[in-house]
């Protein structure tokens, strides 16, 4: 039910939306990686339903987070030039704009990206900026950037992508992200680091209780002072955790598919969405890995409103508060927040 590919209906393709947490390396069109493979010689699998298996997730796949990160391993591969890491920042923004989204953050890792070649970590960075204004201007959707560090990588590298990150805050990067194993990695060792990039102007988001308990959402919120959690579906396990997130207004990026495809939501179980909701906690709708997950964010609306019955008004309620959550300065905010109150017919 939440992995196999259904058609979205035309309502929720044509609303308006803002995507908060989409990552780049999870955004690969599969034509795209054949076409690669091709011009680059890499030994994969020659048809489409074969690559498939190895770089999304399947029905008959374990919903587990140690499947769903194994995709990355393949999709790591691709990334042989600069040209392949233009086009991909090109198509994800194009496949984000095809889905009526107005404004995205699309988040990158600059380590995943150079990796098969030894690029340099800043040319890497580079091409993904000068890609994604490109595609803003071209597809007419406003793009803005989240660098992403895994906490499985080592804090060195991290340290060397956020001072990389930090240089480029006036050239459309506004923000940083705590990704990766957070099952079997703290995020402790990431405080000065992430403290000296808040201090150079970049924004905070982190991925905690994803697969990990309530705890981690606290310690994003008091001690790394996280404006926004990735996923953060967890929360409701503690209830002091639920209340300081409240408090504080903290922002859920939620994922509905995902949560499904990494094993954080049981099959047969319900996703806590509604719960989230009912409990007052600020709650946004995106879409973390489209191509790995075989959706899009309107796929995502469709599931929220006819699977875990939110009313269609609040997910409208959602994509505002979507675009108040964004990272974007208090002009640039303002005006996409009446845009789309305007659009939504909300007051």
């Amino acid at each position: 039910m939440f992995n196999t590919p259904i058609p979205v209906p035309e309502i929720y393709r044509a609303l308006p939306k803002v995507d908060l947490h989409r990552h780049l390396e999870g955004s690969l069109r599969l034509s795209t990686m054949l076409d690669v493979a091709r011009k680059h010689g890499l030994t994969i699998p020659a048809n489409v339903v074969r690559l498939s298996r190895l770089v999304q997730v399947q029905d008959e796949d374990n919903f587990t987070f140690e499947n769903f990160l194994a995709k990355f391993n393949t999709l790591r591969m691709f990334y042989r030039s600069p040209e392949v890491i233009d086009r991909i920042t090109h198509e994800a923004v194009e496949d984000a704009a095809k889905d009526n989204v107005r404004y995205l953050e699309l988040r990158f890792t600059p380590v995943a990206l150079s990796r098969a070649e030894r690029f340099p970590l800043e040319d890497v960075t580079d091409w993904v900026v000068k890609a994604a204004k490109d595609a803003e201007k071209k597809f007419k959707v406003m793009v803005r950037l989240i660098v992403s560090i895994n906490r499985h990588e080592g804090v060195e590298l991290a340290e060397q992508v956020a001072w990389l990150a930090a240089e480029r805050v006036k050239d459309g990067i506004i923000g940083i992200d705590l990704a990766g194993n957070e099952a079997q990695f703290s995020a402790r060792p990431f405080l000065p680091i992430l403290k000296e990039a808040r201090q150079a102007g970049l924004m905070l988001t982190m991925h905690a209780g994803e697969w990990k308990g309530p705890q981690n959402v606290r310690e994003a919120i008091e001690d790394f002072g996280a404006q926004r959690i990735g996923h953060g579906v967890r929360v409701l396990e503690d209830d002091f955790t639920t209340k300081l997130a409240k408090e504080y207004r903290t922002v859920f990026e939620v994922c509905l598919t995902s949560n499904y495809q990494t094993g954080v939501v049981k099959e047969g179980e319900t996703h806590p969405l509604p719960q989230m909701l009912a409990a007052g906690l600020n709650v946004t709708l995106n879409t973390d890995d489209p191509s790995i997950s075989q959706i899009t964010l309107g796929n995502e609306y469709r599931l929220a409103e006819q699977e875990l019955k939110v009313p269609l008004a609040t997910i409208k309620e959602c994509i505002v508060a979507g675009a108040q959550a964004a990272f974007l300065p208090d002009n640039d905010k303002a005006k996409l927040i009446a845009s789309l109150k305007k659009e939504l017919k909300l007051n």
